[in-house]
């Protein structure tokens, strides 16, 4: 048992109670208890942990990454996502089971530093020769302890095709959805308290074919798997949609049966109003990822409308290729300050954004009843946050200082009651040794493509 002790509570329950003084009680891998003032002790010995100065949330849950990515960042800087891509698909090709264990389990370990609890991975790169680049994502998933929703992504339009990957990128539809299955069967686990689980996610309207996209979203439902994929990201992908297919990829996806409330979308930037009231009245879930919006120029994705039509939003940290940070807890501050730019200052609150990364991120991915918030009996997936630094004094309300504020350190990150970050330390695995693979890695795939 562990009791978390003296600490302030935001526990994103529905009523939003927060305690200025709280507790929290976890029995194995459970909350057994929360309220305001001091714990209760009980006669069994505990671990107590005086949390004097802190700030308990629930863990933030990362709706959308491709983990590969880590081993490329810093390169199309001043591109627009298609010139991006262009640019980094004759990279990947060099993507193997090595590169990506190695990048994965950096962006895990950066993920978990910045409070993250559970991270769904969208990986669409499978090239011929790679080894199993899928199984070494459920691998660094593993090293480094975080729940893991691994989207079995894929690609079967290339270039010959009007697609944007170069042809030897992508794979035979038949063959792709094969893959697919056999990564549910061997992966899937069902459990509350799984800590990997497989997603069905073709990449894009612009990669994938209408016959993978249908083919995805029917295998997906006969095996009870959520469905992912990028959409409205920008506008050269929704004018291309209106040239091809006579209508916005809003109106594509319905068509091909993805929306739904066993759906969530990365990005939705460009929605018309029909569109955001179609997704609200579909619960089909939405993917922000702010910054990566900022850093491609996308566009600001209308999260207070699709909020406001009943649509689920969580936030994404998207790939590392084109949000170098990496980290989670900073989008939390970056979807309120775009939210604002777009609605004005009262567009979205700190506890709102607060909501977005957690208990949004969780009804994303289908996990509500077990994740996102702070309640007796769900999975005790926690981030305490030290606020005791110089950046934090004097900011007496805690949810504003973590937002609104620079990112604090973790006192503790628990997943299932099992530590995985204390006092700012990963405790799962060696960041020394985790960047030398990185740079090795970042450095094998830069000479491959030479």
């Amino acid at each position: 048992m562990i009791i978390l002790d003296n600490v302030a509570v935001a526990t994103v329950d529905s009523a939003g109670t927060e305690h200025r003084t709280g507790h929290v009680i976890i029995d194995g891998e459970r909350i057994l208890a929360v309220g305001a003032g001091k714990a209760p002790i009980p006669a069994q010995p505990v671990t107590y942990i005086d949390g004097s100065g802190c700030l308990v949330t629930p863990g933030l849950v990362n709706t959308h990454h491709h983990l590969y990515q880590w081993a490329t960042r810093g390169l199309a800087q001043d591109a627009t996502l298609f010139e991006w891509l262009t640019t980094l698909y004759p990279i990947w090709r060099g993507l193997d089971d090595t590169v990506t264990h190695a990048a994965a389990s950096a962006g895990l370990a950066k993920l978990a530093l910045t409070g993250c609890t559970t991270a769904a991975d969208h990986h669409y790169v499978f090239p011929s020769g790679g080894g199993d680049v899928f199984d070494a994502l459920v691998g660094a998933g593993r090293r480094v302890g975080i729940r893991l929703e691994a989207i079995r992504g894929s690609m079967d339009r290339g270039q010959s095709h009007g697609g944007l990957p170069p042809d030897n990128l992508v794979e035979d539809t038949d063959a792709a959805l094969r893959a697919t299955e056999d990564a549910i069967g061997d992966y899937h686990s069902s459990e509350p308290n799984a800590l990997v689980r497989v997603a069905v996610g073709p990449c894009s309207p612009f990669s994938v074919s209408r016959e993978l996209m249908t083919g995805a979203a029917e295998l997906a439902r006969r095996h009870g798997v959520r469905l992912h994929t990028h959409l409205a990201e920008t506008i050269d992908e929704e004018e291309q949609c209106l040239r091809e297919n006579g209508c916005t990829p809003t109106e594509y996806a319905e068509q091909l049966g993805w929306l739904g409330d066993d759906v969530w979308l990365a990005h939705t930037v460009h929605l018309s109003d029909s569109a955001v009231k179609r997704l609200g009245s579909t619960r089909t879930g939405s993917a922000h990822c702010p910054t990566s919006n900022g850093r491609l120029g996308t566009g600001i994705a209308p999260v207070r409308d699709l909020l406001d039509a009943g649509s689920p939003v969580g936030l994404g940290v998207d790939g590392a290729a084109s949000n170098e940070d990496g980290g989670l807890v900073v989008e939390l501050r970056s979807a309120l300050h775009q939210a604002r730019q777009r609605g004005g200052p009262k567009a979205l609150d700190v506890r709102q954004a607060l909501w977005l990364g957690t208990m949004g991120g969780a009804r994303c991915l289908g996990r509500a009843d077990h994740l996102g918030s702070i309640e007796p009996g769900k999975l005790a997936d926690l981030a305490v946050w030290n606020l005791n630094g110089l950046d934090y004094a004097g900011i007496e309300d805690p949810v504003a200082a973590l937002v609104l504020g620079t990112t604090p350190p973790l006192k503790l990150l628990l997943v299932g009651g099992r530590t995985v970050v204390e006092d700012g330390e990963l405790r799962s695995a060696d960041t020394t040794a985790l960047a030398g693979e990185l740079r090795t890695a970042s450095a094998r795939l830069a000479e491959a493509a030479r």
